[in-house]
Parts: structure tokens; C-alpha cells; sequence
């Protein structure tokens, strides 16, 4: 009979958040592996890799369920709810990936030294292009009025982007915190004029 684990798998997990946080992509497997307390042969029974570690422990394998929810999303309900929906399910994954993704940039933006932008493949022109695809289907049923689809997205992604750069990255320093709902509200309200059909 198989002893059982003493050492959960999230519990390796955290132990190499915490490690990638203070040390950045360099922390060792063996400094995660001392923090768990396991072997790191137990850590790589568990985990392919220390970039498979990576991904888990910074939030990148959950990134991005918002995108298959909002494509299940055409051709139902308000469009405009529909967007704000997302904008705030982009806000709520983004707020909680984009502290941890600075870990992995303090090894460098040059790929051939950090190995781990490959594998982000540019998560968010991927997210421009799943709004860009929401707006074309929604377009073509004619619940929105016809617009250069690629420009509309990416200017809600980039003021998404931007908003979380500002609200959850950067701290106040004396001026008004503004909230998710809020900004969501107020860019729908700038931009549905120029969709609704």
C-alpha cells in the first residue's frame, strides 16, 4: 500500500510562489524543494519542470477562462452586458496574474534568456483577438453596428491593461482609488455609442 503524500502539491506550490516572488525565475528547485520540505526528485515527480512549477504557482495555467465564457456568450443576452461582464471577469484574472508575472520579467524581456515569455505567448493580443472574434460573430448577427472589430478590442484591452498597471500594480500616492465597477461602467459608456446597433 502506497504511504500517503504528507506534502500537498499546493503546498509545494506555495512554497515556490514565495520563492519565485523573492527570487524571481532564478529561484532553484532546490530552494523550492527546502521551502516545501520535500526532495526536489519528489518536486519533479509532481511537476514536469520548474517552468510547469512556474506557470502553476503564478497563476498562468488559470489566466484565461474568461475567453471561452464570452464566446459561449454570442448571440445571448445584452452586449453590452456581455462586455462589462468580461471586462470585470479580465479585471478579476488579470488583477491576480499581473503581481506575480513580475517575478518571472526580472530575468530579462529577451526570450533567449528567460525562456518562460515563450511559453506566455503574448496573452494579451491572444485576448484582443478572443474580444476581436466576439465582436465579428456579434456583428455579423447584427446586435452591433459595423466597426473596425481589431481596433475596438484592442482599445478595451489596452485600457484594461493600463487600468490594472494603475490600480493594482502602482500605489496611490494621494489620488483616488478608482474600482473595477466603476471603470467598466465608464469605458462602456465612452465606447456604446459608437456599437450599438
Amino acid at each position: 500500500m502506497a504511504r500517503p503524500r504528507q506534502i500537498t502539491d499546493e503546498q509545494i506550490v506555495d512554497a515556490a510562489r514565495s520563492a519565485f516572488l523573492e527570487q524571481g525565475f532564478g529561484a532553484t528547485t532546490a530552494e523550492i524543494a527546502r521551502r516545501a520540505g520535500v526532495s526536489e526528485g519528489t518536486l519533479f515527480k509532481r511537476f514536469t519542470s520548474k517552468e510547469e512549477l512556474f506557470e502553476v504557482a503564478v497563476g498562468l495555467r488559470d489566466y484565461g477562462q474568461w475567453r471561452a465564457a464570452l464566446l459561449g456568450l454570442v448571440g445571448q443576452g445584452e452586449v453590452r452586458r456581455n462586455l462589462e461582464t468580461t471586462a470585470l471577469a479580465i479585471l478579476n484574472e488579470s488583477g491576480q496574474l499581473m503581481p506575480n508575472l513580475v517575478a518571472m520579467f526580472s530575468r530579462g524581456y529577451d526570450p533567449s534568456h528567460n525562456p518562460m515569455l515563450d511559453r506566455l505567448d503574448d496573452p494579451v493580443r491572444r485576448d484582443a483577438d478572443v474580444l476581436a472574434e466576439y465582436l465579428r460573430a456579434e456583428t455579423r448577427l447584427g446586435r452591433l453596428r459595423p466597426h473596425d472589430v481589431d481596433v475596438t478590442a484592442l482599445t478595451l484591452m489596452g485600457a484594461l491593461t493600463h487600468y490594472i498597471h494603475r490600480e493594482h500594480m502602482l500605489p496611490p500616492q494621494g489620488r483616488e482609488v478608482l474600482d473595477d465597477g466603476r471603470m467598466v461602467r465608464g469605458l462602456l459608456d465612452v465606447l456604446w455609442p459608437g456599437l450599438a446597433p
